[in-house]
Parts: structure tokens; sequence; C-alpha cells
């Protein structure tokens, strides 16, 4: 199977990027980034990319893969609702359009979170664009598309956030995100869970196109 991930510096992506270049079934990884991973894997390409809305350039080295697991986001922290929509569907939109014209054969997994509005009508801004993001992604003619929700993530194996205080706090309560883990599996799953779903919904499918973190942590 021969992937391509976008966010592999994120922390999500960091993870998805271990479980692939761990994974005997994948054959390839196309990091597709503005920046570098900093991984060494003969399995690994990396692509850099400085225009997330056009990938006309680039469009003969995305052609011939099996999967895309797309983790880029943003918090809406701080955002207005122009700037967080651009972010977050506009980019989004532009790969996978691409992809599914490309790629008609490839399964395509899209990191969400939990709380996302499938209605695309709730008071939660946020909420209202992941939603149509997901909705859109669905209606492309890919061989299959998935929404995963996450609600709580532990980073594992060395993955970390980007944000200091993010990490730092990820440090301090990793005993308590741990427990959580085991006893509130809808609340919490980890990064080595998330990729490894990922992978398992790529190859096996799955009864329904939105997870939950319980699905996910079933998986």
């Amino acid at each position: 199977m021969k992937v391509i991930l976008f966010g592999a510096t994120g922390m999500v992506g960091q993870g998805v990027l271990r479980e692939c270049l761990r994974d005997p079934g994948v054959e390839r990884v196309l990091a597709v980034g503005r920046s570098p991973t900093g991984r060494r894997d003969a399995k690994l390409v990396e692509l850099t990319c400085d225009n997330f809305t056009d990938y006309s350039a680039i469009e003969p080295q995305l052609t011939g893969y099996d999967a895309c697991f797309f983790c880029l986001g943003v918090s809406s922290i701080g955002m207005d609702e122009a700037r967080y929509r651009h972010l977050t569907y506009d980019i989004t939109l532009a790969a996978a359009t691409t992809l599914a014209r490309l790629n008609p054969g490839m399964v395509f997994t899209y990191v969400t979170g939990r709380g996302t509005d499938s209605t695309e009508r709730g008071s939660l801004m946020w909420a209202r664009v992941k939603g149509k993001t997901e909705n859109d992604l669905l209606k492309l003619p890919f061989k299959a598309a998935y929404m995963f929700r996450p609600a709580g993530i532990q980073p594992l194996h060395g993955v970390r956030s980007k944000t200091a205080w993010v990490q730092a706090i990820y440090v301090v309560t990793a005993p308590l995100l741990s427990f959580l883990v085991r006893v509130a599996p809808s609340h919490m799953t980890t990064s080595e869970r998330l990729g490894r779903a990922m992978l398992t919904v790529v190859r096996d499918g799955y009864p329904k196109p939105v997870l939950e973190s319980e699905d996910i942590n079933r998986l």
C-alpha cells in the first residue's frame, strides 16, 4: 500500500507517520508539508509544498497512491470564521478534490474532532466548519472516505505537540491520560491507537463513515 500523509509534523500526523513506517503492509509514505519531518526511513519520501490550495505543479507526484491520511488542522482559538474556514475547509477540500481526480481508487481519511456538527447549523463556529468539511469530503468520488473524531489524544512514543505549553501539560498529566484511556474510551485514545485504526479502516473498511473515540479504540 502506498499512502500520502498531510500534516506529518503535527501531533496527530507524527503518530500516524510512526504507525505507517512500522507497518509491513505500507510500502511507501509520501509526506506533504511545509517543513521536513526530521525522520529518516527507506519508506519515507517528503514533498515540500508552499501552496495548499493549488497542487497543479506537483500533480504527477501525487498520482498512484492507495490512501490519504489528512491530519492537517488548526485551533479556532482567537480566529474569525472566515480565516478558520480557509485553513480548515478550503485547504482540505483543495487537496481532497485533487486526489480524488488523480486517484479514484483511493481511500481518504480525515481527522476532525469530537463534537463536530454534521448539521452545519449549530452555535459553535469550529464545529459547523468541521461539519461542512466532513459532509463535502463524503460527497467526493473516492473509493471510500472516513472521518475520525477523536476526543482527547495521549501522545506516545516520542510524539510531541509543537506548542510548548500544550506539550508541558501532556507531560504532567501523562498518568491521568493513561488511566482515562483504560476507563473512558469514549473520551480518550492514544496517538498509537489512532494511527493503527486509520490503517485498519483503509485496509478493511468500516460499517460507518464517521468514527468516534470509542470506534477508534475498538479497532
